[in-house]
């Protein structure tokens, strides 16, 4: 079990690494959160949803993503508390004290889910969430030290040592762990930059004060190729990609709920596409497009919007021709009007919206999860040609009147999404520019409204992913102790070669 000293430790990517080698090692395996909070999620094949990051494990350990390997997913909605969702599916919005007294409720999913995967796989990498020394937790934590006991997991403990206090850190989780620090096996250090030579002292020192053996050093790792669990990552401005002055830039905006935005991270490994975070005038005005992301608060979100002035900024930007276009919450954004007769998800029972299209939204009680297919039948902007059938998923609540621009395709069921009009468009169609024909036909558009050379192709996504994990698995790998690592399984010994 891969356990942090903290959020951020970067627990998520070292189990996605020992997913992949233990794959590679012929062994099968699958990855397991017992609870995950985030507003980055995924649907599985069950059209159930979990957290991206154990989508991105699965995909490591070479099997499909299940709501078994994340059975409760949180997703903020700020003061109202969290969105439970239980085995794929949205339970209650619930505050975190109605959360943390209902253990019972949630305990058992764990328990099963656990259980299944367990006698499925040979190795289960187990991922903890936030830090197991949250002692006014422990008594009612589901997903660090209790699941770690559920299933005689020894423990690696991560430490970030980027942010700073990392002895310290890896000390005081081990001292207030107190009876639970005996299953604590090795400490890793992750995001060291420098001379390894110079922690030496101190990770014999932290082993002779715990007894816990340091296991490993992981250097800091800059462009992995892997996008990152959470919004927090984002900061309030982040540029990310290729920044060549003859590129294309495309804008998303940085909003406060942002959902899934690791719908956009094949644009940013796309050569000469800038990729910018930001609710800048300068920098939605310099885009060639801007995109209104998904979000877990469609109507709070666009009141800021509004209330900022950004929604001034993207008016300006329709008026100038730069193509905007909208990704579930942004999409409903994009129309006419928003209503929420039942308050599901404020206290505004109507908001007008930015008015680009004409479309109204009513959120309704049911939660939309389906794995989709689906090919382009009207225009979207500035895209020529066909590009065969897309891959895709839908997550949101609430229906959007009309759809002009995708024939959707989800079991027996035939029916269309999105609309556009202008340089605006918008879909609820998530994972969209994932695919490789799309993506390439969207920015050879975009390259010839600017008039640059267009390339007729782009990368191949998921091969550029599948090297990306491989390289990040090869680098722990190689400073982990992996022959220690081993030794704490009841399989098979294989001797990894540094």
């Amino acid at each position: 079990m891969v356990q942090g000293t903290g959020s951020g430790a970067g627990k998520s990517l070292v189990a996605a690494a020992l997913c992949r080698l233990f794959r590679n090692a012929g062994y099968r395996v699958a990855p397991f959160k017992s609870q995950n909070m985030a507003l980055n999620s995924y649907v599985t094949a069950e059209s159930g949803e979990i957290g991206r990051a154990q989508a991105l494990q699965a995909e490591a350990a070479g099997i499909p993503p299940s709501v078994y390997h994340n059975p409760i997913l949180l997703k903020s909605e700020g003061a109202s508390g969290s969105q439970v969702v239980v085995m794929g599916e949205p339970f209650k919005t619930m505050t975190a004290s109605e959360y943390y007294k209902n253990k019972e409720l949630f305990w058992p999913y764990v328990v099963s889910a656990w259980e299944e995967l367990n006698s499925q796989y040979d190795i289960v990498v187990i991922e903890g969430a936030g830090s197991p020394a949250e002692i006014n937790l422990t008594a009612r934590e589901i997903v660090n030290m209790a699941v770690a006991r559920l299933a005689s997991a020894p423990v690696l403990l991560v430490g970030d040592i980027d942010k700073g206090g990392v002895f310290a850190s890896l000390y005081g989780t081990a001292a207030l762990l107190k009876d639970d620090a005996k299953l604590i096996k090795g400490f890793i250090i992750n995001k060291f930059r420098g001379d390894v030579n110079i922690l030496i002292p101190g990770n014999e020192m932290i082993h002779n004060l715990t007894g816990i053996p340091v296991i490993g050093v992981i250097p800091y790792v800059s462009g992995i190729g892997l996008e990152e669990e959470d919004g927090l990552a984002l900061g309030s401005h982040l540029t990310v990609g290729d920044k060549t002055c003859a590129g294309l830039k495309i804008t998303v905006l940085r909003l406060n709920y942002i959902s899934n935005f690791t719908d956009f991270h094949a644009l940013s490994c796309e050569p000469g596409v800038e990729l910018v975070y930001s609710l800048r005038d300068n920098d939605i005005l310099s885009s060639d497009l801007v995109i209104i992301p998904g979000t877990k608060n469609t109507v709070k979100d666009l009141l800021y919007l509004k209330e900022t002035g950004v929604s001034d900024s993207l008016s300006k930007a329709v008026s100038q021709g730069i193509p905007v276009m909208g990704m579930c919450g942004g999409y409903q954004m994009l129309g006419k009007r928003i209503l929420d007769p039942d308050m599901i998800e404020s206290q505004h029972r109507e908001v007008s919206g930015l008015g680009f299209l004409e479309t109204e939204t009513v959120f309704e009680p049911s939660k939309v999860t389906l794995r989709v297919t689906a090919n382009k039948t009207g225009g979207i902007p500035f895209i020529d040609g066909e590009f065969g059938n897309l891959d895709c998923y839908e997550i949101h609540m609430g229906q959007t009147t009309g759809g002009n621009i995708f024939e959707v395709r989800a079991g027996d069921r035939t029916y269309h999404d999105g609309m556009s009009c202008g340089s605006v468009w918008g879909t609820y169609l998530h994972g969209v520019f994932d695919n490789d024909s799309f993506r390439a036909a969207l920015l050879d558009g975009l390259r010839a409204k600017r008039g640059l050379k267009q390339t007729g192709t782009g990368i191949n996504y998921k091969k550029l992913r599948d090297s990306a994990i491989e390289r990040w698995s090869s680098t722990v790998a190689k400073f982990l102790d992996m022959d220690f690592i081993y030794s704490l399984l009841s399989v098979k010994h294989i001797s990894i070669q540094k």
